[in-house]
């Protein structure tokens, strides 16, 4: 059996001297290197900025999103989106652990898993596209996946469905790097707070904010407003189009008198929503990007021409414990598992 990176370089193919994530094509045949494991998948969970821009691109038409979805996986060995470079990840069940991970991994055979590495970064392998979920961007398929060494990983809880579990690790990032940031008393502003991540990064927000802060969410529709009220995620509820950063500021500053946000939580799915979030930000405060639609470019020169001194993180979807963090959030509010029960599993 040959010895591979730990890393995965040794599956990179173009260009040689980079890692998986990066790189434009990696070897994904699914014959195991000693420190590889072999996944069987069953749901692929394609991040939400992705899905979103394929679903475009194929005009809703379902049998266009699967050759859109084959297509880049052949063309790259992995399921990197080549408009958004984001991917996405997966449920499956562990087929095969390589000899060199004897010990270091709690891995068996058998064990179902969601992997916590992109899908920009897996080899994958699509033999059958068995059926496609637009409402909650998941995608069932016959196919394998190589998890490397370095790659991180959780195994599925008794208690919350697969689905479901799949979900909301998918952004498990979101709400761990949300409790991190949120200090009691803070303003914080939520972008998108009515989607999937959005509504995570509420809840941990009104948990560490406290009775003297201000939470504040910003959905695209009047009707996603009203399910975010019933749950009590959110101080202040606000409707409008998160592009329009003059609007955005404007509004944010009457809903804090003039003070802005101590923290801006970006979740929107969709581009040029960079400025919104960098407006409604007081100085030096801090905007989480977490939405994969975000453009560095825009963010770090829109900033320096107005003259924000603000302090901005890029939406690393991994935080130490995050996993833990998101399930435990289906345990503790009862509306909301519910709400993700409904929607995803």
């Amino acid at each position: 059996m040959k010895k591979g990176n730990p890393y995965g370089t040794h599956r990179v193919i173009e260009p040689k001297g980079v890692l998986p994530q990066p790189a434009l094509k990696i070897d994904n045949t699914m014959e195991i290197y000693d420190n590889e494991i072999l996944i069987d998948v069953k749901t692929l969970n394609i991040d939400s900025a992705s899905f979103t821009q394929i679903n475009d691109q194929a005009g809703g038409d379902v049998e266009k999103i699967k050759e859109i979805m084959k297509g880049i996986v052949a063309e790259r060995g992995k399921h990197q989106n080549p408009v958004t470079g984001s991917g996405g990840m997966l449920i499956g069940t562990v087929e095969q652990i390589g000899p060199a991970l004897e010990g270091k991994t709690n891995l068996k055979v058998g064990d179902k898993i969601a992997t916590l590495v992109s899908l920009s970064l897996t080899p994958l392998r699509i033999d059958e596209i068995l059926d496609v979920r637009p409402d909650i961007d998941q995608v069932d398929i016959k196919g394998k996946a190589i998890l490397f060494e370095s790659g991180i990983y959780a195994k599925l809880p008794d208690d919350i469905p697969e689905n479901l579990a799949l979900s909301v690790l998918d952004v498990a990032g979101a709400p761990a790097q949300t409790q991190k940031l949120v200090k009691e008393g803070d303003t914080v502003l939520v972008l998108g707070g009515a989607g999937k991540s959005g509504l995570l990064c509420l809840y941990e927000a009104k948990k560490k904010a406290g009775p003297k802060g201000k939470v504040i969410c910003w959905a695209h529709r009047e009707v996603s407003l009203q399910t975010v009220k019933e749950l009590g995620l959110a101080d202040v509820l606000i409707a409008g189009d998160a592009t329009n950063a003059i609007e955005v500021y404007e509004k944010i500053m009457e809903a804090t008198d003039g003070k802005l946000c101590d923290l801006v939580i970006s979740c929107v799915s969709r581009p040029n929503c960079e400025m919104s979030a960098i407006l409604s930000t007081k100085d030096e405060g801090t905007v989480y990007f977490f939405s994969m639609a975000t453009s560095f470019t825009k963010a770090a020169l829109g900033a320096e021409g107005v003259g924000k001194d603000i302090n901005m993180i890029i939406g690393n979807g991994y935080t130490k414990g995050h996993a833990d963090v998101a399930l435990q959030v289906m345990r503790e509010h009862k509306g909301l598992r519910e709400l993700f029960t409904k929607l995803y599993a």
